[in-house]
């Protein structure tokens, strides 16, 4: 938690201070046009971004599948589209980073095998070694409950 105080606290230090030496190497506004031509590029990429997204997991889920991937993939262009708006240019390199396509594809398979390792984990743990198991065909007999009589006189 400390860390993420001090890095909240040094990010817009950071950021000025890049601000300071590109306004000094290529000029006040010129510096100035890219911060403005950065935010403009967020806004509309988070504007683009949410509809596509939007439309992907309706189609995905009109043929059955879970769009997971798709909401990703929006997620990402869519913490690019924040990154974009705040103003500085570390942030606007990190956003561009994210809106590239093989970072997108990267971060997905990352994340996909950590949640594959956690559910592993997790089920390590779930399973009980003296639990009824079903039968080794993967599913339990049917069994039908009821009351008899019997009626042999």
């Amino acid at each position: 938690m400390r860390v993420f105080l001090l890095l909240l606290l040094l990010f817009p230090v950071l950021e000025l201070f890049v601000f300071v030496k590109v306004s000094a190497a290529i000029g006040f506004f010129p510096a100035l046009l890219l911060i403005i031509g950065g935010s403009a590029l967020g806004l509309l990429v988070m504007r683009v971004a949410g509809i596509a997204t939007a439309l992907r997991a309706r189609e995905s889920l009109q043929r059955g599948e879970l769009p997971a991937e798709d909401m990703f993939q929006g997620l990402m262009l869519a913490v690019a589209g924040v990154l974009l708006l705040i103003p500085g240019f570390i942030s606007d390199v990190l956003g561009l980073i994210c809106l590239m396509p093989f970072t997108r594809h990267f971060a997905a398979r990352k994340l996909r095998q950590r949640a594959e390792a956690q559910a592993m984990r997790q089920r390590a743990f779930q399973d009980d070694p003296f639990a009824a198991r079903p039968p080794e065909g993967g599913h339990r007999p049917n069994v039908i409950e009821g009351e008899y009589q019997r009626r042999d006189q």
